[in-house]
This record gives C-alpha cells, structure tokens and sequence, in this order.
C-alpha cells in the first residue's frame, strides 16, 4: 500500500491522514480474539487505570503475542510510513491503547515527539504514528483529538505530568492548546474496525474519558527512521525499544494465514 499524492500532500500541510477500511473484519478478528489475554497478563508492560483494573496501555505486544508480532510487520503499516520518512524504519514503541467503557482515563495534550526528544534523545522529528482501529471509533468512546497543522510550529515547550493519569507524560499548558485550536481548529476521526491514522510526531493530540458504555481500543505503532535512532536510554526498553534494526515487511496475508495457522493446530489436537 502507498499514499497518493494528494494524501501526501494533505499530510505535509495538515499533519495527519486518516484511512478507512484498510484491514477487513476477518483480519481485525485474529488481532481482538487475543486482547482478552493480553489484558489479563500481570506483566510490567500492562499499565491500568487509576482504578487498577482497567487496561491504559499493553506495550510491547510484539514481543509477547504473535499475532501482534505480525502486525509490527505488516506492509500496509511498514510502507506508508516508509513512504513518508524516507526510507527504512525501526520500532519506536508499540503499544495498544484501551479505553474502557465507563472506566477509560484522559490522555492530556501532547506532542509525541516532545517526550521522544526530552526523554529518549530522539534527535529529530523523524518518526511518526501509525494507529490502527480495533474497535470502532465515535465521538461518544474517546476518539483522539487531533489540532490540525500545530505539527509546523516544532517542539513546544511542555509540562512533566506525573499525576492525571497512571502514565506520565509531558503535556501542553491551556493557553498554548487554545492558541493552535484557534489556529487549526480540532478535529476526531472516527471510523469503523480497520481503519488507520496516520499522524506527524509534532502534532498535537489528546483524547477525553470515556464514559459510554462502550469501549475501543487502538494500536498505535510508532516508527522513526533508522539514521535518528534514540542516544537516551532511561526509559525501559518496553517503552523505548533498542533495535535498530530495519523492519522487513512480512507477507499482505500475515494475520489471515496466522487464522489458518492457528485453525490447523486446534484441529490436528482434536484429532489426537
């Protein structure tokens, strides 16, 4: 898959591109089927609510379920961000973010390259996210708010928060977020189980509680050119990932053929 030119272009001048329907259900399905277990492990890499129940964040998926190995890999993820940095890229961070029905916390304003240049090193802005939606997206679940074109202004001087939410981040005061939504205005992409967001790692975004009773869940693959790897390593290395190394995009039918996989072994059981 590769943007086209008008996508590219709208990225450069909006900071963000948002593209329906690029997994379809049966793919979304071999990634859901697993979030239950995912969400159970009592590992470092789960962090919860405040309330200590509800999944915030499971980062590092990749190293611990297979079906989220493969997605790390998937081409119609790999490509387009290889499309938009120019040339080969290596996993940032990994992470699916919950929102829980009822129980899903804030994410304050922020720039995502802010916290990878403050506290990775990351020397420039040369990595960017890739969101995938698991579940749909409205306006009622917490969708992400995104302030169209603030990605232009650089880095902008951030707060340490350690103390809204379970996880710390470095956030934006009002008076700079009313400034750049007077300038971009807002908008909240919403859409349906396979949907990708692709946005700058300059651009300002957030997301507000959820308290629907429904809930949705987000993987978001964060990837940086191999030549602007991180010089800081504080953060944990499930937080801030050490491999350079170029990702080799897998085969388009990775998730699909993973199904096939998994529905040969329960059978070759069953017959035993």
């Amino acid at each position: 898959m590769e943007l086209s030119q008008d996508q590219l272009d709208q990225f450069d001048t909006e900071g963000w591109v948002f593209l329906p329907s690029v997994f379809t259900q049966d793919e979304i399905d071999v990634l859901s089927d697993e979030l239950p277990t995912i969400f159970a492990m009592d590992r470092e890499e789960v962090w919860r609510e405040t309330n200590g129940e509800a999944v915030r964040t499971a980062f590092a998926a990749h190293y611990y379920n297979e079906a989220f190995r493969r997605l790390g890999r998937h081409p119609r993820l790999i490509n387009p961000v290889m499309q938009l940095l120019d040339g080969p890229v290596y996993m940032h961070q990994y992470k699916i973010n919950g929102k829980a029905a009822f129980d899903g916390e804030v994410w304050q304003w922020h720039q995502d390259y802010g916290t990878w240049a403050r506290d990775d090193k990351m020397p420039e802005a040369r990595a960017m996210n890739i969101a995938l939606f698991i579940d749909e997206v409205t306006e009622f679940n917490g969708p992400l708010y995104l302030i169209p074109r603030s990605h232009k202004g650089g880095v902008i001087e951030a707060g340490h928060d350690l103390e809204t939410t379970s996880y710390p981040l470095w956030t934006l005061d009002k008076e700079s977020v009313t400034r750049l939504g007077n300038e971009g205005g807002m908008i909240a992409p919403k859409g349906k189980p396979g949907s990708v967001l692709m946005f700058h790692s300059n651009l300002v975004h957030a997301s507000a509680p959820n308290i629907s009773p429904w809930g949705r869940v987000i993987v978001y693959l964060s990837l940086c050119h191999v030549d602007n790897h991180i010089q800081q390593f504080k953060r944990a290395e499930w937080i801030a990932h050490r491999d350079f190394a170029p990702i080799e995009p897998l085969d388009d039918d990775c998730l699909t053929a993973l199904a096939r996989e998994n529905e040969a072994a329960a059978e070759l059981f069953l017959s035993d």
